[in-house]
């Protein structure tokens, strides 16, 4: 199916918004090669562009997806991308304005959780794709514990995959529940939970965080040196313990570097 002579970018916008509006005519001059009809054309290709965009978010959304069955997601995913194409042809890191889409889908609203579960299964594929770092080596470590009372100044840079999802609802145990970790009818729908979201090595690993953890590394992530962070998550959270949130950093190769202030020397 092609317009007659070179297809300008005003032809390609109007083809593509055709393409996602089944309400839309076609542009004006389309026609097909062999001479049958541009509109059943155009009909049979709108249908496969829309599918594949469905089934790439399906890809990436499984948890999301088998929480409401795949006649719901499909019909879900439908009017997402009729709204939000993609913007890139790289169709791995496509959804990630779908969480949000989930949140304001009037159907949805009784499962809470969902957006939630879907932000956590999209933070998993940037993990995944996140570049490789080395993870902190003990000598770095060693080091940082040498400042003293200055320790409160450093910077802790964190691997490229590190990604945290702070929710009101058990989106850990949902998301371990449907990897075969977990019983998901003892999952209790009111508990609120942080994952801790990375790829230290070749597996993307999804964590349950501590009170105040997800905050802490948030903070972290916002360039603050280390006790700001601290003492921002404290803050937030008043049990929050140090000790065991850089234990769950450290202990999982969370950490890619370790920035000594000015006048400290290993």
């Amino acid at each position: 199916m092609s317009a007659p002579g070179a297809a300008n970018r005003v032809e390609q916008a109007d083809i593509a918004a055709a393409l996602l509006d089944p309400q839309r005519a076609g542009p004006p001059g389309l026609r097909a090669w062999n001479g049958s009809d541009p509109g059943a054309r155009l009909a049979v290709h709108r249908n496969n562009v829309v599918s594949s965009l469905i089934d790439a978010l399906s890809d990436t959304f499984t948890v999301t997806q088998d929480l409401v069955g795949v006649a719901f997601f499909r019909a879900m995913a439908s009017r997402f991308v009729r709204q939000a194409p993609p913007r890139s042809p790289i169709l791995a890191f496509y959804g990630d304005a779908f969480p949000a889409f989930i949140e304001d889908f009037e159907p949805a609203r009784p499962l809470p959780y969902l957006a939630d579960v879907a932000r956590l299964e999209f933070a998993r594929v940037r993990a995944c794709h996140a570049a490789d770092a080395e993870p902190v080596k003990a000598e770095a470590v060693s080091a940082a514990l040498a400042c003293g009372d200055r320790i409160g100044e450093l910077r802790l840079v964190l691997h490229p995959s590190v990604a945290v999802v702070d929710s009101a609802h058990p989106v850990v145990s949902l998301w371990a529940a449907h990897q075969g970790h977990g019983d998901l009818a003892q999952v209790d729908p009111d508990r609120a939970e942080a994952a801790l979201v990375l790829r230290p090595g070749l597996e993307v690993l999804v964590l349950a965080c501590p009170a105040g953890t997800a905050g802490f590394v948030a903070a972290l992530q916002c360039g603050q040196a280390l006790g700001e962070a601290a003492a921002s998550a404290t803050a937030a959270a008043p049990s929050f313990d140090l000790a065991a949130g850089l234990s769950l950093l450290l202990g999982h190769g969370a950490l890619a570097a370790i920035q000594l202030p000015p006048g400290c020397s290993p």
